[in-house]
């Protein structure tokens, strides 16, 4: 095997565990054993659990964004967008369980600009454009568009963890519901919402 197989291989084997058990529940002597090789040859590519977990992380974190910047940057109709941007998420989710289970962890070692929040907060960066371009048009105040758009992404990104184990209802009626809320929530907006209970 050629060093960059192995180096492959000890990612794949990697990124398996830390799919099951987290960081902190997996060692080297486990990743060495599963790879079938020594402990030092885990140390010679990527010198210690450390470096191995940033760049499965790094590697998962670059598909994501991948997938739901490019959803984004198609255009379309902002109510394609929604969808479009829904099923982003829950393809990578179906293609890609073990690295949407890492990249949602809590881990001590994730970098800031690693972890699943904060790549969601690139995409709510996006979609806040969007939402104050539609805010405009539409005789809304566009400053609220930051506030919805973290909410919007929210939605879609729970949603997304819940259905990572569920599978249930399929994929297409997930986004088709997220969908759904989402739009027909935001063509209902009011310029100057209010809670039931606020005095007149």
């Amino acid at each position: 095997m050629t060093a960059s197989q192995r180096r492959e291989q000890l990612l794949d084997v990697s990124r398996q565990l830390f799919a099951e058990k987290g960081f902190e529940g997996t060692s080297v002597e486990e990743i060495a054993a599963r790879a079938q090789v020594s402990k030092p040859v885990v140390y010679e590519h990527f010198g210690g659990k450390e470096g191995i977990y940033a760049v499965v992380v790094d590697r998962e974190t670059t598909a994501l964004t991948q997938a739901l910047i490019g959803a984004l940057e198609r255009g379309g109709h902002p109510q394609l967008l929604v969808e479009r941007t829904a099923l982003a998420l829950l393809d990578y989710i179906e293609s890609s369980t073990d690295g949407f289970r890492i990249l949602v962890r809590d881990s001590p070692v994730a970098q800031a600009t690693g972890t699943f929040s904060s790549l969601i907060g690139d995409v709510a960066m996006q979609v806040e454009h969007l939402l104050a371009d539609q805010f405009t048009k539409r005789g809304l105040d566009p400053r609220t568009a930051p506030i919805y758009a973290q909410m919007l992404v929210g939605m879609v990104a729970l949603t997304g963890q819940y259905w990572l184990d569920a599978r249930s209802p399929k994929k297409t009626d997930v986004a088709a519901h997220l969908v759904n809320l989402a739009w027909n929530g935001l063509s209902g907006l009011q310029k100057k919402p209010r809670l039931r209970g606020e005095d007149a």
